[in-house]
């Protein structure tokens, strides 16, 4: 079903007079600090034509939040990237730059995978 459809639902019949049906705002997911953060840090190729990429996983937190730290890394790292699905993926391996970056910002990250 899609969103709108969602948000255009009413109730058509309920047993309580008192009912008030409300729909649920979406809450902004918090992040918590980065010392409460366990990150992952993969070297990956699946599925991406045989090309290497730098995967962190483990971040809990906002879009923007998590959008920021990819920005950061992207920049350290003088390559392209992307953040989605709460993963940060980076062009290339740069697990020795993003491990030291993020352990200097305070995250708790270990390497991950073979």
């Amino acid at each position: 079903m899609a969103k709108k459809d969602k948000e255009k639902r009413q109730v058509i019949y309920s047993t309580n007079p008192d009912f008030n049906y409300s729909y649920g705002v979406p809450q902004q997911e918090s992040t918590p600090p980065p010392s409460a953060q366990n990150l992952r840090v993969w070297l990956d190729k699946k599925q991406r034509g045989g090309k290497v990429v730098t995967l962190i996983t483990g971040f809990v937190g906002s879009e923007a939040d998590i959008k920021q730290l990819a920005s950061e890394l992207k920049t350290l790292c003088g390559v392209g990237g992307a953040a989605k699905n709460n993963e940060i993926m980076i062009q290339g391996d740069h697990r020795d730059k993003a491990m030291a970056h993020l352990q200097k910002k305070g995250y708790g990250a270990k390497k991950a995978g073979g």
